[in-house]
């Protein structure tokens, strides 16, 4: 059972929900600070990581199922733990199910909002899985769909939802759109062949690369806006600058006939982002300023 779910924790990259989750206490921070005069108390804090915790690993869970037949037939994607056979799909239903237990009851502690939204964000994690056998925007479905970490952690400390909300929800699901596309131009030549959709698909590489420097330059600007928006000060503008930066560096990674630095763009570059506007957060609202 041990290695079962050590493998399953492979499967679904279980260290990359460091993507979401500085972003769901991003959300959290400034939520409480900007509506509720206050910081998140330590309960709220251990739901909302809770919560994350159960939504990634269902989501993960729940592509990597839908997709099995799809990884098998991919050469990258292959030796992925159902197409090998090392995971049996019942296997992977059950922590599926564990997993969506765990945010349901991280949800019912925190306020009725949240309750509510519960819903709509697991339609989301199970519908974004099919979006790429229809539409080249399945990348802004991924965005919409972790988009929620920061909404839920805003929800989570707030009851409610504000402009100010929105306009995180939108910059990070702008951010995850433009490094999912940045990500599937790998198997462009593969989904082309099996009739899948993506943006690389749909445009090319090199068209592609364009759009998503075009989503990140939103998301720089939708980040710069929060500062104008919010009580947040130089610190966390420094942050953005910072993030900018990230963003810069990682589009020069990556050009249309060369993709090798690609997973360093991908799961570095933006790692340390999520991190880096979270740190500059928290310094800004919680070290200097002591909410």
């Amino acid at each position: 059972m041990i290695a079962k779910v050590r493998i399953f924790l492979e499967m679904i990259k279980f260290e990359h929900t460091l993507f979401a989750l500085p972003f769901a206490f991003v959300g959290a921070i400034l939520g409480s600070v900007t509506v509720e005069k206050r910081l998140p108390e330590w309960s709220e804090v251990g739901w909302i990581l809770l919560a994350m915790v159960g939504a990634r690993t269902a989501a993960m869970g729940l592509n990597r199922l839908i997709d099995k037949a799809i990884d098998a037939r991919n050469p990258r994607t292959a030796n992925r733990a159902i197409p090998a056979g090392l995971l049996q799909s019942k296997d992977v239903i059950l922590y599926i199910v564990v997993s969506f237990v765990l945010l349901f009851w991280a949800a019912y502690q925190l306020n009725s909002l949240a309750v509510k939204l519960l819903p709509l964000a697991v339609f989301f994690l199970v519908f974004y899985s099919y979006t790429k056998r229809f539409t080249w925007a399945c990348h802004l479905v991924l965005g919409l769909t972790i988009g929620l970490a920061p909404l839920g952690g805003w929800v989570a400390v707030t009851g409610g939802i504000t402009w100010e909300a929105v306009v995180l929800y939108v910059s990070v699901a702008l951010w995850t759109a433009g490094f999912d596309v940045i990500y599937a131009c790998q198997d462009v030549e593969f989904d082309r062949k099996e009739g899948l959709h993506s943006i690389p698909a749909r445009f090319g590489v090199g068209r592609a690369l364009g759009i998503a420097r075009a989503f990140h330059a939103l998301t720089a600007a939708g980040f710069a806006l929060l500062l104008v928006l919010t009580d947040l000060s130089w610190w966390y503008f420094a942050g953005t600058i910072v993030a900018a930066g990230l963003l810069l560096y990682e589009h020069r990674l990556v050009k249309p006939h060369d993709l090798s630095k690609l997973n360093a763009a991908f799961f570095t570059m933006n790692g340390i982002l999520s991190m880096v506007i979270f740190i500059f957060t928290f310094i800004d609202l919680v070290v200097i300023r002591g909410w």
